[in-house]
């Protein structure tokens, strides 16, 4: 990014866009962060937490074409990370999952062009490879989307990609903070599936994924923060742990179109990506639009790969579960106010 740039987060009233604008505030080269949410009630508390003459808000929504367009004007740089995330609620109104995570998505794309941005990344998640429930069925069409801009664009000076990631810890409506309310509450842990496995990632990680596609994306572009995995049961564990908690473990059972594990990358994917130490890129597939290609001669290149997946990836014992949880400031936070001195814990 060069001196002076507009930069617009879409959902930036959630734990993602805090985190993202409090980065960028402190950045000189930053005229101003623009906000599009539809929570009024978020943005006031965003505003008197960040307190900065160069964040500025817009109400609407990226369902309404026309409060993307007026929130777009002017600006250079994109974060879609407005979304529906919540696969339960997926599963009980999932037009509604299509409205915002695709069509809305494609509002900001379209919108995006129009405006002459410079480059938009969209925020996808795991769920979207293969995916088996709404909120996933709509971010990997959000996925396609982004994809096909370039194909049928391009003269277009936008450059439109995605990041996928799994996790992200410590998030709004992550199970993390459940469990140490639980915890506070003085009441055992629900895990749904102990056994079930979970990429994670901070708030951090996922915010350098972002500028490191902003920086190396071409057109089509979708990039994958590699990271390990862990069980749900022992993530929880360590928060038992960390907490010297005698709570124990309540097993529920899966909640309805819930994965046992999470696939950050297809064996398909992986068959063509390139490979940057702690990031994968995965080109746009930029075949001319020749149905020969497609059912006659096919592509030679391809081979089998296994798919960049939860459970086969490596997976982190309880301890080290402990020690990512204690990089996260929200848990330090909170061992400090239990009286539990983390730092001390950590050098231990």
């Amino acid at each position: 990014m060069s001196n002076g740039n507009i930069v617009l987060i879409t959902g930036g009233t959630g734990s993602f866009g805090n985190t993202v604008a409090k980065s960028l505030l402190a950045r000189e080269d930053i005229q101003e962060v623009r906000i599009l949410s539809r929570d009024e009630a978020k943005q006031d508390q965003m505003r008197h937490d960040l307190n900065s003459d160069r964040l500025r808000f817009y109400l609407g929504d990226v369902r309404d074409y026309l409060s993307v367009e007026r929130a777009m004007r002017s600006v250079d740089y994109v974060f879609h990370a407005a979304a529906l995330k919540q696969v339960p609620s997926g599963e009980f109104f999932p037009m509604e999952a299509v409205r915002t995570n695709t069509l809305g998505s494609d509002n900001v794309i379209r919108a995006a062009d129009n405006a002459g941005v410079s480059s938009v990344v969209c925020l996808s998640t795991d769920k979207a490879v293969y995916p088996v429930n709404a909120m996933g069925m709509s971010k990997a069409l959000m996925e396609k989307i982004a994809g096909a801009f370039g194909l049928n664009n391009q003269s277009s000076d936008t450059i439109v990609s995605c990041v996928r990631y799994g996790n992200v810890m410590y998030s709004r409506g992550s199970v993390i903070p459940l469990f140490i309310q639980q915890l506070k509450a003085g009441k055992n842990l629900t895990v749904t599936n102990p056994e079930m496995t979970r990429f994670m990632m901070s708030l951090q990680d996922s915010v350098s994924l972002v500028r490191y596609a902003f920086h190396n994306a071409q057109q089509g572009d979708l990039f994958i923060r590699k990271a390990k995995s862990c069980t749900i049961g022992n993530l929880a564990q360590a928060v038992i742990n960390l907490f010297e908690s005698d709570a124990k473990i309540d097993i529920i059972g899966s909640r309805h179109a819930e994965k046992v594990s999470e696939a950050l990358a297809s064996r398909e994917e992986l068959s063509r990506a390139e490979d940057h130490k702690e990031y994968f890129r995965i080109p746009a597939d930029s075949r001319e639009l020749n149905y020969e290609l497609y059912y006659e001669q096919g592509d030679r290149t391809r081979h089998f790969f296994q798919d960049y997946d939860s459970h086969t990836v490596e997976r982190m014992s309880v301890a080290e579960t402990e020690e990512l949880l204690l990089t996260l400031p929200e848990v330090r936070f909170e061992l400090q106010q239990a009286g539990l001195a983390p730092l001390e814990r950590k050098a231990s």
